[in-house]
């Protein structure tokens, strides 16, 4: 369900409010919903999910990446990651590629080797290919 990035780092497709207990298990912190609301039928909305992830004792960001990624997103996933100092950040989004995209754009800002960054999103199984002109 969840899929690594980095030590500090995981990503998923779609949650549900009943899946964030879990990912305070796996030591999540921080949850980012990457995902606007209404983008597809049955979806839980972001207040729904921020609720939930209160409720489980997890700090909730919603930066919702629509039609590609903006400056604005990157700097606001930038912030995420370094709130998320302490602990894990679980980002998502449908199926995990634009909260994957997010990090790799917001890591690549603040240093990190694309080359690592392509490599860590390939374990996971994304390719960073469509943002490559961004990192």
């Amino acid at each position: 369900m969840f899929k690594q990035l980095d030590d500090k780092t995981l990503v998923a497709g779609q949650l549900r409010p009943e899946e964030l207990e879990e990912a305070r298990r796996h030591g999540v912190t921080l949850v980012v919903n990457n995902r606007p609301d209404g983008e597809e039928p049955g979806q839980p909305l972001a207040a729904e999910i921020r609720q939930a992830a209160e409720a489980a004792g997890l700090e909730y960001r919603h930066i919702p990446i629509a039609r590609g990624i903006g400056p604005a997103d990157v700097e606001a996933m930038r912030e995420a990651i370094h709130a998320a100092e302490g602990g894990r950040l679980l980002a998502f989004c449908r199926s995990g590629t634009r909260s994957t995209y997010a990090w790799a754009v917001a890591r690549r800002r603040d240093g990190a080797d694309a080359e690592e960054l392509r490599r860590c999103a390939g374990a996971a199984g994304y390719d960073l290919g469509p943002v490559s002109h961004l990192l």
